[in-house]
């Protein structure tokens, strides 16, 4: 297993290759305030590499074009650009399922993606979606869920601010694709990389139900 730099229009990152394909490919991105350098990032791209899958950790096209500071809501729209390029790319090298994954706000950019463009993804892998900002409930973010078709597999922590247990389940039943929650006992919004490891084993068996 190996990564090499990766780079086109609107796509940098790494491209982890298995030693031993099974023909799946998982793209996965950042949060708001972070890079593909996170740890949690690395660790769950190591993970599923070591699972067979081809992976292609990415910067967001705001991240690219910033080192520091958070992305500008105005400019989201590019960074949807990019996930699709992403995605576009990935299939060169998996000849099965292609996956999206991303942390907090590079979560909630590829449901949106995916929710625009049918087909993008065969799967999502959500981490610490972030429903609502912090103390703020009543402004959640899921205005697009009930145009997501793609099966979706959430993990949220019990102590993540940006929503609950409670209010994740009631967000997730708008979606009409099937969907399941992880629930990480004591998890913060900020993952920890430790969950890596079970991750591919769960996400095989979401996508076998």
């Amino acid at each position: 297993m190996s990564a090499k730099r990766f780079e086109r229009e609107l796509i940098q990152g790494w491209l982890h290759e298995p030693d031993s394909p099974s023909g799946d490919g998982l793209a996965i991105t950042h949060g708001a305030g972070s890079n593909c350098e996170a740890p949690l990032l690395k660790a769950v791209a190591e993970a599923f590499a070591q699972a067979g899958l081809w992976v292609l950790r990415f910067d967001l096209p705001y991240r690219q074009s910033r080192p520091h500071g958070p992305p500008f809501p105005s400019q989201a729209a590019r960074d949807r650009d990019g996930i699709r390029r992403v995605a576009e790319a990935l299939r060169e090298f998996a000849t099965r399922g292609v996956f999206l994954s991303g942390q907090s706000y590079g979560g909630r950019q590829v449901t949106m993606a995916a929710a625009e463009s049918a087909g993008l993804a065969d799967a999502l892998l959500l981490l610490s979606y972030p429903l609502h900002a912090p103390g703020k409930p009543d402004q959640l973010r899921t205005g697009h869920f009930d145009q997501l078709r793609a099966p979706a597999l959430f993990v949220h922590g019990t102590r993540d601010p940006f929503g609950s247990i409670a209010e994740m389940q009631t967000a997730l039943a708008a979606i009409p694709a099937r969907t399941d929650l992880i629930v990480v006992d004591q998890g913060p919004h900020g993952l920890p990389p430790k969950i890596a490891p079970s991750l591919p084993q769960q996400f095989s068996a979401f996508l076998a139900r």
